[in-house]
């Protein structure tokens, strides 16, 4: 069997956030491990979401919708640094963020076996300027309005990742959307 800790760390905590140690990407999601994560969600001024594709390539998830951008904080990288350089790598755009909350989460990926067990910061801020998605990360992006993206998430939430109907439903209930 291969090293599954050739890729990129992921940083394994407990419920608590306390740091256990480090391990390949795809080992802490072949086995299950609770590890750190970051959820971006940018709006507009118009208040419109900027929803992202998962590209196709991607290992597990791939192909669905969810929030503008996720991520891993790798070793002595804080959430906060995390996210501004994965809204980075992803989506090009450089703008100031703003932690809004943390949650646990468990999904499990039917097509490729892999489960997600994130201890995940959430992070939003306004963009409003042209930007170029990277092909290698993103299919396709889009804004919606946030009732526009509830009536779709209730007629096909398959089609949308567990994650991003949870954020969703966090940043209703705290009035952030």
């Amino acid at each position: 069997m291969e090293d599954l800790n050739k890729e990129e760390q992921v940083v394994l905590v407990d419920e608590e956030n306390n740091v256990l140690g480090y391990v390949g990407k795809l080992e802490a999601h072949t086995k299950a491990l609770l590890h750190r994560a970051i959820s971006v969600i940018i709006f507009n001024s118009k208040g419109e979401q900027l929803v992202q594709q998962r590209a196709l390539s991607k290992y597990h998830f791939a192909g669905i919708w969810s929030n503008t951008c996720c991520s891993h904080p790798r070793k002595n990288e804080s959430f906060q640094q995390a996210a501004e350089r994965r809204l980075f790598e992803e989506l090009g755009i450089k703008i100031p963020l703003k932690e809004e909350f943390h949650f646990i989460y468990k999904a499990h990926d039917e097509k490729s076996g892999l489960t997600e067990w994130e201890y995940d910061t959430v992070f939003t801020g306004v963009f409003d300027d042209a930007f170029e998605f990277n092909k290698d990360e993103v299919a396709a992006v889009r804004w919606m309005k946030t009732e526009e993206l509830e009536k779709d998430i209730e007629t096909n939430p398959e089609q949308y990742s567990f994650w991003f109907r949870v954020i969703l439903k966090e940043l209703k209930k705290r009035e952030i959307i």
